[in-house]
Formats: structure tokens, C-alpha cells, sequence
């Protein structure tokens, strides 16, 4: 029996919102199959929303569904907010996971931002409820951003996990996942920003403001 509260809106998972109904119907209000549902909740939120690893904040109303829906861009995070919230929208039930996932090709950049550390803790993914059975999605990386790093977008048919690439477009080793935080049905903000402080400290944050990169950015967002 699915809890009751994998359907209900939370604070950061506010699938009440106005924001968050009209994404979630504007993507996929005229399918009735709830796999193909989630399908295309999934590809809306990996490719309108562009993968930004320095837009992380500590303020907590950027975390919310609602607010996510309209960003341009952001990362894992508040993208697996946006996607849980859109799915609890469109009647499929849905929770938050998080994971600690070691990347073997981060980028200059990225890695000072990270104090040195390959390892991304907390990173979030979506966990649905389709068929009778949960399971787990990754909207993270943009197609656009995956052709440029020579990577395959992942794809979410709604019956199969989706979550990140084992191996890059040449065949080496790209990420892996070192250990799960489990599930829940709101976001653990305080949780993960404890977490963000003691691995990388404060230069995470970026001065706590949106900070581009050439790495990360691109002209528009799609």
C-alpha cells in the first residue's frame, strides 16, 4: 500500500502550486497512461531546466517546486524537487532519494568549487511509483549538455531506473554510486547542506549567489 503521503504536497515537494500544476499539465495533462506520464515529466525537467552545478544557494525558498519550475537552470537537487512535485501533480506517487556519487571526469572548475573532493554527496534523484513498483529517475544533465561532453542522455521509459552514466561516449569510466541516503517524502534541506558544509566547506556555495560557468553554461536555456 502506497502512503498517502507520497501524494500530498510538502513544503519543498509543493505540488499544489500553481507552477507546479501548469508544468505538470502543460507536459503531460493530455496523457492518460501514468508511465508515459512520468516519461514526459522526466524529459521536460532534464531539458527545459539547463544542469548548473554552481547555482547551489542555502536559501531554502529556491528549493521549492514552484520556484524551481520557473529557473532557467539549477542543478540535481532542486531538479529532482521539480520532478517528484510534477509527478505527485499528475497523480503518480512520489518520493525524493539521495545518493553520494564519485564523478571521474569532473572539470577544473567544478573540482576547486568542490575543495578537491570527485565525490558529489546528496546527489538527488526522483523515486516514482509506476506499475506497482518504485522506480528511480535522474533528470539531471540536459541533452544539449550531454552531446557537449560526448555523454548519451539518459532516457526514463518509466518501467527501468534512470539514473547516472556508469561510462562516458568513449567508454571510460564516468560515475558511480558509492552509498544511498535512502527516501523521503520532503526535501532534507538542512540534512544535505550540513553535508555540502562538512565535505566541501563554504566555497561551495559560491558566495551563496548564482555564479556561471563556461563549463556549464550555454547561450540560452532550451
Amino acid at each position: 500500500m502506497i502512503d498517502h503521503e507520497y501524494l500530498r504536497p510538502g513544503r519543498f515537494v509543493d505540488s499544489d502550486a500553481p507552477a507546479v500544476r501548469e508544468f505538470a499539465q502543460r507536459v503531460a495533462g493530455g496523457v492518460t497512461d501514468p508511465v508515459e506520464r512520468a516519461s514526459l515529466l522526466f524529459a521536460a525537467v532534464r531539458d527545459e531546466i539547463w544542469y548548473d552545478p554552481f547555482a547551489i544557494t542555502t536559501d531554502p525558498a529556491a528549493y521549492r517546486a514552484s520556484a524551481v519550475a520557473a529557473a532557467p537552470r539549477n542543478w540535481c537537487v532542486p531538479k529532482a524537487v521539480l520532478l517528484t512535485a510534477a509527478a505527485r501533480a499528475a497523480g503518480i506517487p512520489a518520493r525524493l532519494g539521495f545518493a553520494d556519487v564519485r564523478n571521474h571526469l569532473n572539470t577544473p572548475r567544478l573540482a576547486e568549487r568542490m575543495n578537491g573532493v570527485d565525490l558529489f554527496v546528496y546527489h538527488g534523484y526522483s523515486d516514482l511509483h509506476l506499475d506497482g513498483r518504485w522506480v528511480k529517475a535522474t533528470p539531471a544533465f540536459n541533452a544539449a549538455l550531454c552531446e557537449r561532453f560526448g555523454v548519451v542522455p539518459l532516457d526514463f521509459d518509466g518501467r527501468t531506473d534512470a539514473l547516472l552514466h556508469e561510462f562516458s561516449g568513449d567508454g571510460a569510466r564516468y560515475m558511480e554510486y558509492v552509498a544511498d541516503h535512502g527516501t523521503y517524502a520532503d526535501l532534507p534541506l538542512a540534512e544535505i547542506l550540513a553535508a555540502f558544509r562538512r565535505v566541501y566547506g563554504e566555497a561551495i556555495f559560491g558566495g551563496d549567489g548564482h555564479v556561471g560557468s563556461d563549463e556549464f553554461s550555454a547561450p540560452a536555456p532550451i
